[in-house]
């Protein structure tokens, strides 16, 4: 079958891995002039398979008017007159329940522990150089009583096949030595030991060199701007873009937040907005002084993942539009918090700062399968766990087209209005 992807970052690339394998005739197309230029480029770096509860969620409704009031809080929302945005936004309040967020988080780990597994096998396969670890995720806390949620939530997850351990402040020290100029902070922590950390840019420059070569020979349509979809009442006929249409059997959306305006061009409305996230990637010049394992500081929402002979520093949920300025601010506290933390493993003068737009649902569950097209599908709306969640939704994907039944159930990852099962493709005659 001939199909068109959309998009070149990790969930665009790792579907074309799928359907190439499956035998497809696979043709990538992204308005970029290369893989991972958007969300997919600087990311946090971790693989947390065990860390994949929704944003929206009891404690996030309970914090919010604190972090609205904070100009250094992890989430910022600058309101706009934009109806999306807030009508996002609503249905992000009326998701932050213990049912919803329970349900999102069994569903979301089901998913997730599928793509640790899927990425396993990958890795074995290739000899792909991505700066890939498996040392452990340490998540420390600076209070009791959001340490003591953690550990309720860690024997929570037990039952899903999640080995985690807490730890107090001493036994988080032992793990990750690096953590002792906030140790006055530390109450204490849950160490997962399963838990990964990657390059996902490095990452998707090695996939694509791999799918352009034999038995792959997926091709690339970079520089190409897709405008709208061409529909009959049936079927997606072609895609319009800034060089002219393009036809194919089927499509797969995977253009992270592009992904909502091109998919109204079909009539088909995605719960997608941005949520601005920030980092800096440092070289590291003294390995004693950075921390071996990945590390996330709960208070301040702030991501440190060893990337070889870098660490990345991540955080920041800003809900303020389509914008891709760069807020100094932001980086400034980024700057500012790993000083803190970390203060000789660089001296912080030479950063390569980012920002991108994370694609995200108000339930962080992404949108996988079936749209009312049967030859258009979703691959879109991972937030920030694009990278952990790849391999798992691609593999959806890549079954459903083939009319295989998908490994986990699509129960909560199909759009509302569907059925959460396909039937497959058939190419148009």
């Amino acid at each position: 079958m001939n199909i068109i992807v959309l998009g070149a970052g990790i969930a665009g690339l790792t579907t074309a891995y799928c359907l190439a394998r499956d035998g497809h005739d696979v043709t990538v197309v992204d308005r970029e002039h290369g893989p991972a230029r958007g969300a997919s480029y600087a990311n946090g770096g971790q693989l947390s398979y065990s860390y994949v509860a929704p944003l929206a969620g009891p404690g996030a409704l309970r914090d919010l008017p604190l972090w609205l009031l904070d100009r250094n809080s992890p989430l910022r929302f600058h309101p706009r007159l934009d109806p999306h945005q807030w009508r996002w936004c609503l249905q992000f309040l009326a998701a932050c329940t213990g049912r919803q967020s329970r349900r999102a988080t069994e569903r979301l780990l089901d998913l997730s522990l599928y793509s640790r597994a899927l990425l396993e096998e990958f890795v074995a396969r290739t000899e792909l150089d991505f700066s890939h670890s498996r040392t452990g995720k340490l998540v420390v806390y600076s209070s009791e009583k959001s340490f003591q949620g953690a550990v309720a939530q860690m024997r929570y997850q037990e039952r899903f096949g999640c080995v985690q351990h807490a730890m107090d402040a001493a036994e988080c020290l032992t793990i990750e030595p690096s953590l002792s100029r906030i140790r006055d902070r530390l109450v204490g922590g849950i160490f997962t030991p399963s838990e990964q950390a990657a390059d996902c840019h490095r990452f998707c420059v090695g996939l694509e060199a791999l799918l352009r070569a034999e038995p792959y020979t997926v091709k690339f349509a970079y520089g190409l701007a897709a405008s709208r979809f061409v529909c009959d009442r049936e079927r997606v006929l072609a895609l319009e873009t800034d060089q002219g249409a393009i036809e194919a059997d089927a499509y797969v959306l995977a253009f992270g937040t592009g992904s909502r305006a091109l998919a109204g061009t079909a009539g088909i409305d995605l719960p997608i907005y941005p949520l601005k996230g920030y980092s800096i990637s440092v070289a590291v010049r003294a390995a004693a002084a950075s921390p071996a394992v990945s590390v996330t500081d709960y208070a301040r929402k702030i991501v440190y993942a060893p990337l070889g002979d870098r660490l990345r520093v991540a955080g920041m949920a800003d809900i303020v539009g389509y914008g891709r300025d760069m807020d100094e601010q932001r980086l400034a506290l980024l700057i500012r918090e790993a000083r803190a933390a970390f203060p000789d493993v660089s001296d912080y003068r030479q950063v390569e700062p980012w920002c991108g737009l994370r694609p995200a649902t108000p339930t962080s569950m992404p949108i996988l399968g079936p749209t009312k097209f049967p030859n258009l599908l979703l691959n879109v709306g991972h937030g920030a766990l694009g990278f952990t969640l790849a391999m798992g939704s691609a593999r959806v994907v890549g079954d459903l087209v083939a009319g295989r039944r998908p490994a986990i159930s699509l129960q909560g990852f199909s759009l509302p209005s569907l059925a959460a099962t396909s039937a497959g493709l058939v190419p148009a005659s």
